[in-house]
């Protein structure tokens, strides 16, 4: 069995290619600039031309994008986008054209190219374009199953903070897998929740023959705690009693899970660029403690903290992963620390912990994936 695996972060994508037939050691692995950097990098050439640019596609992630569209206004000339694309700024359409953005009829962005509008495709996953590179290596481009993984704010309800509401969904989702299940934060394509619409969207890319392949989609950052307990040390201090804290510090979002004996104990979600090295090891002390309120974090700019067993815990180890996992140094922790690295790739634990959550949604991967990863 053939499975691509897609981890979409805010600086990178991370691409991992299985074949059930060969050890995941030989499995093609790539890391290449994340859809919103490539999509900010086409907005700011743009400017640099004086051209409009004419948004066509979906929502996908901001972030780079959205600041680059910024700027190209700023810079007087327009921006032009169909209204999915839009919403890529703001689930609400008239906040987006509020900043300025002009929110067309998809059949009119063809006349704004005609005019010299620079046409740019939004969207978070294009595995055709990723299969036809590999082909000009000789790979064939023929897979099984697709899995993509996005960070959803959700799209909160008039008057409630996206931040709120995409804490209140990680409570929900792990209530739902009992707090020991952390595939309940993934989906296959029609089960996706109508609110997830970053997810939903990624789900819906795959076109022509792609489009019928099984389709699981995952939240990034739980995603990165259920791959790093792909790490034999980290997997073995998570299931004792003295547990472990998973902590993923991504390029924009930092998520920390405390484990013990199997269970999720508590975790806290915040936006990396608001913690200093010492904020950040303080959160994670009080984590372990029992003491971690979800108003610290949410008053400091993050999205929310749940202690589900307010019981002081010595960890075992602290593990790490993440591309920005510098900002937490060995200095600044009581416990041992430790890079989690899953089959010695640690910038591919959101592929692997895709790979689990098919097994465990899709029946016919689960024997394929447990002969790549073990049971």
């Amino acid at each position: 069995m053939r499975i691509l695996a897609v981890d979409i972060g805010t600086g990178t994508q991370d691409i991992l290619l299985v074949d059930s037939s060969q050890p995941v050691e030989n499995a093609i692995q790539l890391i290449l600039p994340s859809p919103t950097l490539v999509v900010a990098g086409r907005i700011r050439a743009a400017t640099a031309a004086r051209q409009p640019v004419a948004l066509d596609g979906t929502i996908m992630g901001g972030g780079p994008c959205a600041w680059a569209a910024e700027d190209h206004l700023r810079a007087g000339l327009p921006v032009y986008a169909a209204p999915a694309a839009a919403q890529t700024f703001d689930d609400d359409l008239e906040r987006v054209a509020a900043m300025g953005v002009t929110v067309v009829d998809p059949a009119d962005l063809g006349r704004r190219v005609a005019a010299g509008a620079v046409p740019i495709r939004m969207r978070d996953f294009d595995p055709a374009a990723i299969l036809a590179a590999l082909a000009g290596f000789g790979v064939d481009p023929h897979v099984d199953a697709l899995c993509v993984a996005v960070f959803d704010h959700g799209n909160a309800p008039p008057g409630v903070s996206d931040r709120r509401f995409r804490f209140d969904y990680l409570a929900e989702r792990l209530a739902a897998g009992g707090r020991t299940n952390l595939a309940a934060f993934a989906f296959l394509r029609e089960a996706i929740p109508a609110d997830m619409t970053r997810l939903r969207a990624a789900a819906g890319s795959p076109q022509g023959a792609l489009a019928d392949r099984p389709l699981l989609a995952m939240d990034t950052g739980p995603a990165a705690v259920l791959g790093a307990l792909e790490d034999p040390a980290v997997r073995t201090a998570a299931t004792s009693p003295g547990g472990a804290l998973v902590v993923n510090i991504g390029n924009f979002h930092t998520l920390a899970f405390q484990l013990a004996a199997g269970q999720v104990q508590g975790l806290f979600e915040h936006h990396t660029g608001e913690v200093t090295e010492t904020q950040l090891a303080g959160l994670l002390a009080r984590l372990a403690a029992g003491t971690l309120t979800n108003a610290e974090v949410f008053d400091s700019q993050g999205h929310g903290a749940l202690v589900l067993e307010p019981t002081p815990r010595a960890p075992a180890l602290c593990a790490i992963t993440g591309p920005r996992r510098q900002l937490l140094p060995a200095a600044q922790v009581p416990w041992p620390l430790h890079l989690a690295v899953p089959h010695g790739a640690m910038m591919l634990t959101g592929c692997f912990a895709l790979l689990r959550a098919l097994a465990h949604h899709w029946a016919p991967a689960e024997p394929a994936i447990a002969a790549l990863l073990g049971n």
